[in-house]
């Protein structure tokens, strides 16, 4: 009760905040759908020079762009870490978190949060039913809480893999950082991975599971029974990787030892 309810007060500050400067919050969500449209353009660009990408309709790629941009955004509005090494051990801001009595990851990820991405949510389901109407795609009473497990399970597969790269900063303080490198590489899950070699799909699925985010998940919507195994193994591959991140991150807090040393 003590983390929900700090979580609660740290959003209500927040959301004071973010009102405050109502101008800048709305070109920050303008110019996050202007990027997510160019990415849309980008698959469209693609399909007008071929009707099926390895067997994928242009529906089909639509609806898991789609899918892939509601966990993202889930991601993306607690887990905004791309600075962490540089703000938290460079700078030293890790030695005010570790003097109060809360989680130090708890802390960071409330203080990083960007509400606003959440708009991208919206976006992805908008997009997706646009292809399901295309599609004429069919859906039972209980998908939309597969919906829900499915899109935490890719959130927390985005928030491992994140989260573990930035405890690396505990055991290097260099301001250079390799989470640019690893948000491209999280793209290849927008599309089917079947479309890649063998080695980038064992990649995408067991090593940096990226395609958990988009592909697997919306594998079970589009009825791709041959994926169904891989769509109900995300929400495992999320706690998983999540739970490794959160002990890779309690190593390294201590094995810190503070921005003078």
């Amino acid at each position: 009760m003590f983390y929900l309810s700090m979580f609660v007060q740290y959003i209500a500050q927040y959301m004071k905040t973010r009102l405050q400067y109502r101008a800048d919050m709305f070109v920050e969500m303008l110019s996050d759908l202007l990027f997510q449209g160019v990415n849309l353009i980008f698959i469209l660009v693609v399909f007008g020079h071929t009707q099926f990408l390895n067997g994928w309709s242009r529906e089909e790629i639509i609806f898991i762009y789609g899918f892939f941009l509601v966990p993202f955004a889930l991601f993306a509005s607690f887990f905004n870490i791309w600075d962490f090494n540089e703000r938290y051990i460079v700078k030293g801001e890790m030695d005010r978190i570790l003097t109060r009595p809360i989680h130090s990851l708890f802390q960071v990820v409330l203080e990083r949060m960007e509400l606003e991405s959440l708009f991208g949510a919206f976006t992805g389901i908008a997009v997706m039913a646009y292809a399901s109407f295309k599609l004429q795609l069919s859906f039972h009473w209980y998908d939309p809480f597969i919906f829900i497990l499915f899109v935490v399970g890719g959130a927390l597969v985005y928030a491992g893999i994140f989260v573990s790269l930035a405890s690396i900063g505990f055991w290097s303080d260099a301001r250079t950082s390799i989470m640019p490198t690893m948000y491209n590489i999280g793209n290849y899950g927008r599309y089917p991975v079947d479309i890649y070699n063998r080695v980038i799909r064992y990649v995408l699925t067991w090593i940096l599971p990226f395609a958990f985010v988009g592909v697997y998940p919306s594998a079970y919507f589009l009825k791709r029974t041959e994926w169904y195994g891989y769509a109900f193994l995300t929400p495992v591959m999320g706690l998983v990787f999540f739970i490794l991140s959160f002990i890779l991150w309690n190593i390294g807090v201590k094995r810190y030892r503070g921005a003078g040393n």
